[in-house]
């Protein structure tokens, strides 16, 4: 599977870069700066310069896959984490990229239910969410808790909400999930969240919306 993923200099999407181009995937490592291909090289992807804020139909040429991973890091979220995503998701459509995996955020859906700094966030995101799953491709939505720098453990919870139970989940463990769902039908079509828990990867996405 040819696969583009969207923010793949960032801390999820260098461990997932380097996950799919270690698989058997052909990956192209989405970046807005120039400065940033040779990290994506080394990754084992091929770098595509692209600014969300602008066109991108070039990136997802040719692709089967599209992997959004991108962040704004706090700033400019409805122009990165909305209207960027959104972009995005009209440009595989008119590609004929079938695949599109979203990187979003617990708590996307219910953003006065988090921590005020993090509200405009959260509504950027929802808002992007919102838009995938309207549209016409085979679309699943991650939604992680709060991401740390531990060492991946393999093992993660999946539910179609998760905000009322106490958890985090490392950032290669959340690459590592993103990976996994690009392939795994019982996720198509499915909005789940993710924490660390008991469960393998690939076992716990079989039925990702259990509690």
């Amino acid at each position: 599977m040819d696969v583009l993923v969207a923010g793949s200099h960032g801390q999820v999407g260098q461990h997932l870069t380097e996950r799919l181009a270690d698989g058997e995937h052909r990956v192209y490592g989405m970046v807005r700066d120039e400065a940033q291909t040779d990290d994506i090289a080394a990754l084992g992807a091929e770098p595509v310069v692209a600014d969300l804020t602008e066109s991108v139909a070039h990136a997802v040429d040719g692709c089967d896959a599209v992997v959004f991973a991108a962040g704004s890091g706090g700033e400019a979220v409805e122009a990165v984490d909305r209207d960027g995503a959104i972009r995005l998701v009209d440009a595989a459509a008119d590609a004929g990229v079938e695949r599109f995996v979203m990187l979003s955020s617990m708590f996307a859906d219910q953003p006065a239910a988090a921590p005020e700094p993090l509200r405009d966030y959260l509504r950027a995101k929802g808002a992007a969410d919102r838009y995938l799953r309207e549209s016409d491709l085979t679309y699943t939505v991650v939604r992680p808790g709060e991401l740390t720098t531990e060492p991946a453990t393999g093992r993660i919870r999946t539910a179609a909400d998760l905000s009322q139970t106490d958890g985090d989940v490392p950032r290669e463990d959340v690459a590592h999930t993103l990976a996994a769902t690009l392939t795994t039908e019982a996720t198509y079509g499915e909005t789940f969240e993710v924490l660390s828990g008991d469960e393998p990867v690939e076992a716990a996405l079989t039925d990702p919306l259990r509690e």
